[in-house]
């Protein structure tokens, strides 16, 4: 199946996509902001400038967007036009989040995932309390809000 848009306005579409202050992010923050946790955004010293870092805590959220990270869910579709690139490209994102995670994790350390999906189909409550838990007790060494299916 051809793209039903030029590649001009293809490559204006994409070019829109950011990486950093997405709307999922955005809510995310503002959520935890509000509970009264502080956090640094994008810190560039550690490996793969995080999305918030919880230095208190020795805590980090990822916020993944499930098209680029490949969560598995509905929103994880496959462009039909250069499957061969973008199949490349998905593979080199799943693995790259997987071994910034594992430095992470050697660096100390806790990392927990935030994907899109979830936090538009839970309630705020839902997974607003599950992020404060995993960023209070240390225990918790790990959160994957939403599960990856990958």
């Amino acid at each position: 199946m051809t793209d039903i848009v030029s590649p001009e306005v293809r490559s204006r579409m994409m070019s829109g996509i950011r990486a950093k202050d997405t709307r999922p992010e955005l809510i995310l923050r503002r959520a935890l902001h509000a509970l009264g946790f502080r956090y640094r955004l994008h810190v560039r010293n550690l490996p793969g400038k995080p999305d918030l870092v919880f230095p208190k805590y020795r805590a980090i959220i990822q916020v993944h967007g499930c098209f680029w990270h490949r969560h598995g869910c509905s929103k994880t579709t496959n462009p039909t036009s250069n499957s061969e690139f973008w199949h490349a490209k998905f593979a080199r994102n799943v693995e790259r989040d997987r071994e910034i995670e594992r430095q992470l994790r050697e660096l100390g350390w806790r990392v927990g995932t935030v994907w899109e999906c979830e936090l538009s189909k839970k309630s705020e409550s839902s997974w607003i309390d599950a992020l404060s838990r995993f960023i209070r007790d240390e225990a918790l060494k790990e959160l994957d809000l939403g599960g990856a299916m990958r």
